[in-house]
């Protein structure tokens, strides 16, 4: 019996070891990118917390400030103080406006900026 050879090699499928380095480069970037970010996301979250606490409890810009700044001391917030805070009155209701921007040195020269601008209703 005689076996009939067709010639063709049998084509492979599958990952080589560059596109594995590759993926892998990838994926450990955005893992540090990400662990990098999610604090500056927590305390941005805190931060509109605190933001919409003194809105809510001050009736003064003083007193506005005064209960950011306990907040931010309670929940560690050191991007922004009561000072950067732009405190007016719209129909007798006191709102709060915050900007400021955190970034993360990634290689070089090279930085990721995040810009926070929030109003509270």
């Amino acid at each position: 019996m005689r076996m009939h050879s067709s010639g063709r090699r049998a084509r492979q499928h599958g990952l080589s070891f560059l596109g594995l380095v590759f993926i892998a480069v990838v994926a450990v970037s955005a893992v540090a990118i990400g662990g990098k970010s999610v604090p500056i996301f927590i305390e941005y979250q805190a931060v509109t917390k605190a933001a919409n606490k003194a809105a809510r409890e001050g009736t003064t810009v003083a007193e506005v400030r005064a209960i950011f700044d306990r907040a931010a001391t309670i929940d560690s917030i050191t991007s922004i103080q009561g000072s950067d805070l732009e405190v007016t009155k719209h129909n007798e209701r006191v709102q709060v406006a915050f900007s400021y921007s955190r970034e993360i040195a990634l290689v070089g020269p090279a930085y990721l900026v995040y810009r926070f601008n929030k109003q509270t209703p």
